[in-house]
């Protein structure tokens, strides 16, 4: 850490004193949370201003459609110890259309809101549909100017693990309908990817059906990557944060020969290197254990 030299006269004495004067680590740490510590803390609590029982390494926000009930077991299944996860939710409701996502996005400010008095150290926007249809960039700078941390979402996590696995041609596999599927196409496509092969499960077309992607097993993820999975795929991707499964990877992996991501997979290895957890963990496949 670098400092500014001051020069000081002790009392009576002509000599002098060079003082190293520190920055605030908030003004070295752009990234760092606004509000100092001590401020949070108050002056009893000085003493145990980093304290924290269960997420004393970090704290992960995440914001998820509130019919997903699988990314939250997830994250707490592959989250080191020392990582605690704090969700909240926006609400997706009606028929699946532009119109039904742009109304779940307004959400996202009220549940920024919400996890900046968490104090969490990193916020993922969870929802890989609503990352293809509307302008996840955007929603990112806005959740980290609320919550005053960097903010992540589903999509630009997979991108950045397809980047990291060197992939170029995936082998794309989806519950979604049609036009999710394209938007989904043409999202890879512009951050240079090439879907290979895709197949969509046409679900999601209203609420009953989204309660559905959450009951698709996990052992689906076998036969479902057998079937998208080509010779010119370097990576087989399944979309969607409301599919379980991330305990399947590692053997699907095994199986075809590539790596293998889930949308659940991609977030939580995005989120935990975003708040600075670099630990390689086994069991969910080379993007959790290699990178």
């Amino acid at each position: 850490m670098s400092g500014t030299k001051q020069t000081a006269k002790t009392a009576g004495n002509s000599e002098t004193v060079k003082v190293t004067v520190f920055k605030r680590v908030e003004t070295l740490r752009p990234k760092a949370r606004a509000v100092a510590p001590e401020k949070i803390a108050g002056k009893a609590m000085k003493a145990v201003q980093f304290y924290s029982p269960y997420g004393y390494r970090a704290r992960i926000g995440v914001i998820i459609p509130g019919v997903n009930v699988n990314l939250e077991p997830e994250f707490y299944r592959v989250a080191p110890k020392g990582v605690s996860v704090h969700t909240a939710r926006m609400l997706l409701l009606g028929k699946a259309t532009q119109e039904s996502y742009l109304k779940m996005e307004q959400d996202t400010e009220r549940a920024a809101q919400e996890l900046a008095t968490a104090e969490v150290d990193v916020v993922t926007w969870a929802c890989t549909s609503g990352g293809v249809l509307l302008q996840p960039r955007k929603i990112e700078e806005r959740i980290c100017q609320i919550a005053g941390c960097p903010a992540i979402s589903t999509l630009t996590s997979a991108i950045a693990a397809l980047n990291v696995l060197g992939v170029k041609r995936v082998a794309l596999g989806t519950p979604y309908v049609s036009f999710i599927n394209e938007s989904e196409i043409k999202s890879l496509d512009d951050a240079g990817f090439k879907v290979v092969s895709m197949y969509g499960l046409e679900m999601g077309e209203n609420q009953e059906e989204r309660r559905g992607i959450a009951r698709v097993p996990p052992q689906s993820l076998h036969r479902f990557a057998s079937h998208i999975d080509r010779d010119d795929a370097d990576a087989i991707f399944i979309s969607c944060t409301n599919i379980a499964g991330i305990e399947e990877i590692a053997q699907v992996e095994a199986e075809r020969g590539k790596p293998v991501i889930t949308s659940n997979s991609v977030t939580i290895w995005h989120a935990l290197r975003t708040a600075g957890i670099n630990d390689k963990i086994e069991g969910f496949g080379r993007l959790l254990s290699e990178h």
